[in-house]
């Protein structure tokens, strides 16, 4: 394969997988003039056919023939066309896409790339891995690139006008202080609750000279996005303000970190916190619960192994972490300036493609 030319993603349906995939392919096209081509959604199984395709038969894609693949992708039912022209590079993010990352590339002689560590076929079929550092990969493979946390779409020179198309109502030019909140929600590893989210976030109604745009994620769920709202739907800071619940198709958040001079972000989302930083800020972390989970935490796995990657972006000086009780004022106006930047060239999506590029 002599270069890459076009660049097609394959999506499980999960924005945050799809960002890390769709970052990674617009650095391809912009370092290199790669183009961006379709952008395929696969099926989602269940019961016994999720079992067989995704656990049993996908194993088998990696050391079988092309045919196989070709098979593999007519059993899933998946109505994907496969006759894919050379230099194609087929990228993906998470254990669901995975397989069908790499039966396409191995039924069309192309590559692939894969974004974390799928679960079933591990990263050695792939010609490309991207993994994250907390993902505690050993290996020395000339296939794998370790990155800080997740690889994301942000683009920092085109925040500021995200931010003026998307608040074109707001007025915020002349405020000197427009706080981001980001918050996330429940899954394996952490526990978000109505009661948590009324003792934290009040605080932050009252900080003066000071805006506040609010985002919750997906997996906030109805009952933690109406208790955001009780909190601040009646404060006067409050400028901004999207629940998922109701509203999941709307993505704000690379405008609010076009407009925003601070962001919080709690801790159960790497991607939330990889896309704030890579914009530029000094993220203000907030700790949230854990979830029972004491025997992935005591051999390092769950919420555990996300603490090693935020203490490496706060030694890097990317993020500062608040800890469980977190002290938004001293946050908020400290240091003097009215901002909270950290002033680095960090961009995890750009250094994949460069490593991709440089490989092919």
């Amino acid at each position: 394969m002599q270069g890459i030319k076009r660049v097609v993603i394959i999506s499980d349906g999960i924005r945050g997988h799809f960002h890390q995939s769709l970052g990674v392919a617009k650095w391809l096209e912009r370092l290199a003039e790669v183009k961006q081509g379709e952008i395929i959604t696969v099926p989602k199984f269940t019961g016994l056919k999720k079992l067989v395709m995704m656990k049993i038969s996908a194993r088998k894609i990696a050391f079988n023939s092309p045919e196989y693949s070709r098979e593999w992708l007519k059993k899933s039912g998946a109505n994907i066309d496969i006759n894919f022209k050379p230099n194609t590079l087929f990228i993906s993010a998470g254990s669901s896409a995975a397989p069908f990352c790499l039966a396409l590339a191995k039924s069309t002689g192309n590559k692939s790339a894969v974004i974390m560590t799928p679960s079933v076929l591990g990263i050695k079929p792939f010609d490309f891995a991207i993994i994250p550092e907390h993902d505690k990969h050993d290996s020395d493979d000339k296939n794998i690139i370790t990155t800080l946390g997740a690889p994301n779409h942000i683009y920092r020179p085109d925040l500021k006008e995200e931010s003026r198309k998307f608040f074109a109502d707001l007025n915020l030019d002349h405020t000197k202080k427009i706080i981001a909140l980001v918050i996330g929600g429940s899954d394996a590893n952490y526990k978000l609750t109505p009661e948590w989210a009324g003792k934290i976030f009040r605080p932050l109604r009252d900080i003066q000279d000071s805006k506040i745009l609010i985002t919750t994620s997906r997996r906030s769920g109805v009952e933690l996005d109406n208790m955001i709202e009780k909190i601040f739907s009646d404060s006067k800071n409050l400028a901004y303000m999207l629940l998922a619940s109701r509203e999941p198709e709307i993505n704000p958040l690379p405008a609010m970190l076009g407009a925003a001079t601070h962001v919080l972000v709690t801790e159960d989302s790497v991607s939330m916190v990889s896309e704030s930083i890579t914009a530029g800020f000094r993220a203000g972390l907030i700790r949230v619960p854990r979830a029972s989970n004491f025997i992935k935490n005591l051999f390092g796995f769950g919420a555990v192994r996300f603490d090693d990657l935020f203490a490496s972006m706060r030694d890097k000086d990317l993020l500062i972490d608040l800890g469980a009780t977190p002290d938004f004022e001293s946050f908020i106006n400290f240091p003097e300036q009215n901002e909270q930047k950290h002033g680095k060239n960090f961009n995890e999506a750009r250094r994949a493609a460069e490593w991709i590029l440089s490989q092919s």
